[in-house]
């Protein structure tokens, strides 16, 4: 039998730590199956496979960020009604949940296949990798389904406590992704299509997994009839938390498409850069999300135990191990970036190392700028307030479009560098205010009475 952990006793440092540890290799794995992705497609099929599966990079942010931000608003119900001990309303929400999530995977499926072509030609994607863009990301969409159900389930299971096993199911299908990468564009010849059908098969298959695993393993969720039952009432405060939450991620990634859109205009080599640059960015900075996906059931969980101080312990304590994950990989980014991007290029190709590694030593200078913003916003969600958190994405979106609007067309490349970093500074602007305001009202209304409805 599988074991949940609650998180609303003892030494908030050690209790995050060891929590997100799970988080992170799961994180890293699934960076790494990217970077293999782009690796492979970039060595074997050339830098214009690579551009193409760079080109779409922020629209399928803009539309699996929704879905992976929805599940996350899904599980902070369970947390916090597991952090109340409220087992019963537990399940009905997690029962909810699934059916909510087969109606959403599928109608975001259909319409953004149906659409494929025209977002390509709205992002002024170059004739020369439109081909390929295409074929790359209607697989993706058509994916979606495997991709909410993991997130979905992996979710439920770390609101119980256990960031552990969703890790497990991810390290086996990252080997799977990266076999089946190879198999089918070297073996198959199937080009940079059969890089997302890997990566799909893939992620299908850790869904499956999940399901299976929490069904037999966690007999906390072992329901009756009547707790199995769709309630449109709780399906209305799981959509209050998980749709903001969504579309934070989408209103985020808004402004990604518009920076994308402008260095696409920029040429093949641009894009090819951005494309190596994000991926090893990306590689990185998935520690500070694990970090906020720990505060998110962190918070959560003490929010529905009654103990709001225990909130703060977590952010003072997550700070510290965000900081000094921030400089130590710094100071590896300044000294390696230019090796890490010979991983998806040849070293003949010094104009797209160049400005691949000026991308990544401007980033990394703002990397505790970013840490502050996930941990921040992950807790404000964790504790049910997920419209600020979704205005947070605001401020990133109106940074990221002034950037590719005023910024890029003068300064180029060099601007497209800094679209992220003005965007972290805009959040934690609008974060940091937001986090007083939530915790002193927290504080004050959880002091009083029993856990409100989240995001009341």
């Amino acid at each position: 039998m599988a074991t949940s952990k609650e998180m609303t006793a003892g030494p908030a440092l050690p209790l995050i730590l060891k929590f997100t540890l799970p988080l992170l290799l799961g994180n890293l794995l699934q960076q790494t199956y990217s970077l293999v992705d782009a690796a492979i497609v970039g060595k074997f099929l050339g830098i214009n496979a690579l551009a193409s599966v760079g080109a779409s990079t922020s629209v399928i942010f803009l539309i699996l960020g929704f879905c992976n931000g929805c599940c996350g608003g899904f599980g902070i119900p369970v947390a916090q009604k597991f952090g109340a001990r409220d087992y019963s309303t537990m399940r009905s929400y997690v029962a909810v949940s699934l059916k909510l999530s087969i109606g959403m995977a599928a109608v975001i499926t259909l319409v953004t296949s149906l659409t494929t072509a025209d977002i390509l030609r709205a992002m002024r994607t170059p004739s020369n990798i439109f081909d390929g863009a295409y074929a790359y990301l209607l697989v993706t969409f058509l994916g979606i389904p495997f991709t909410f159900f993991y997130n979905l389930l992996s979710s439920v299971i770390r609101a119980l406590g256990d960031s552990k096993t969703p890790f497990w199911f991810l390290l086996l299908s990252t080997v799977m992704n990266i076999v089946l990468d190879l198999f089918c564009i070297l073996v198959l010849g199937w080009g940079v299509a059969g890089a997302a059908i890997a990566t799909v098969f893939s992620q299908g298959f850790s869904a499956v997994l999940c399901y299976i695993y929490m069904h037999r393993k966690f007999e906390i969720l072992r329901g009756t009839a009547r707790e199995r039952r769709f309630q449109p009432r709780l399906a209305r405060t799981l959509l209050y938390i998980g749709v903001p939450m969504g579309l934070q991620f989408s209103i985020t990634a808004i402004g990604s498409i518009m920076l994308q859109s402008a260095n696409n205009a920029l040429g093949t080599v641009a894009v090819a850069a951005f494309t190596s640059a994000m991926r090893i960015k990306q590689f990185f900075i998935c520690a500070f999300e694990s970090l906020g996906i720990a505060m998110a059931t962190y918070s959560g969980q003490n929010y529905g135990a009654g103990k709001p101080e225990r909130v703060w312990q977590g952010i003072k304590a997550s700070g510290l191990l965000m900081l000094v994950y921030a400089v130590a990989t710094m100071i590896l980014i300044l000294a390696g970036a230019k090796y890490f991007a010979l991983i998806f290029v040849d070293p003949s190709e010094t104009e797209i190392l160049e400005l691949t590694e000026r991308y990544l030593h401007i980033s990394c200078f703002f990397f505790p700028v970013l840490g502050l913003l996930c941990i921040l916003r992950y807790s404000i969600q964790g504790v049910g307030y997920t419209n600020l958190a979704m205005l947070s994405g605001v401020s990133e979106m109106i940074a990221r479009i002034v950037v590719s609007l005023f910024a890029v067309p003068a300064w180029g490349f060099l601007a497209v560098c800094y679209g992220d970093p003005a965007a972290w500074v805009a959040a934690d602007l609008f974060l940091v205010p937001a986090f007083w305001y939530v915790y002193r009202r927290m504080k004050g209304q959880l002091l009083r009475t029993q856990p409100l409805v989240a995001g009341r």
